[in-house]
């Protein structure tokens, strides 16, 4: 089992994850502002501002395996990327993989095809902002991270979230930055993220790499 560090553990994926991943014995850590309403039984909850490097750093230090669950809204939408370059570098001090819940626009419709988020015209305006930020984690920011730190950038189906949290079905399929289902983005329920996303991190079979977990 391993000592998981969820940034962002009370979101909408971050609760799912470390859900899913106490559920397996994994000794879990999730950092956010706030404590979730109902607490998973064995999960150690820190509340914090992701934008404090010190903080970050007590909650990574003696992990050994981060996750980073945040979303580019409320108190982190003009820090997202530098937050997420300070979890990078402190990961990196670790020597531990960084696992980071992605987006469906920073997917391609097929192989060498531009991705979505080059064309948002199949989103709403008032999210263009979040999907350009996300995306340039996978396009930008982590591809040059050092070559020790070894990432995995995990992108779910385009129907994913809050507003379609589906049910656990327990099953799900991997691709890679090509989106399993790029007509109307295909779906994920929460839990089924979760389930395929823990077992990427107990496989480990991707290594500086992007992913789309979809049924």
């Amino acid at each position: 089992m391993s000592r998981i560090t969820v940034v962002g553990g009370s979101g909408y994926a971050g609760s799912a994850i470390v859900a899913e991943a106490a559920s397996r014995g994994h000794e879990v850590t999730a950092f956010s502002r706030s404590l979730p309403a109902e607490p998973v039984e064995g999960v150690h909850y820190v509340q914090g501002d992701a934008t404090r490097e010190a903080a970050l750093a007590s909650v990574i230090s003696g992990a050994e395996v981060v996750v980073g669950a945040l979303a580019p809204r409320g108190g982190l939408a003009g820090s997202f990327r530098d937050v997420y370059r300070a979890i990078a570098r402190l990961t990196d001090a670790e020597g531990v993989p960084l696992f980071v819940v992605g987006g469906f626009s920073s997917l391609r419709p097929a192989a060498g095809a531009p991705r979505f988020v080059e064309d948002l015209s199949h989103a709403p305006a008032e999210f263009h902002d979040e999907l350009v930020t996300v995306s340039a984690l996978v396009t930008d920011d982590l591809p040059a991270t050092p070559e020790t730190l070894d990432w995995v950038f995990v992108s779910p189906a385009g129907k994913f979230g809050s507003f379609a949290p589906g049910e656990r079905l327990g099953e799900y399929r991997v691709g890679n930055d090509v989106a399993l289902q790029p007509e109307g983005g295909g779906a994920i329920s929460g839990p089924d993220y979760a389930l395929g996303f823990v077992d990427l991190i107990e496989k480990r079979d991707h290594h500086r790499d992007h992913v789309n977990l979809a049924y």
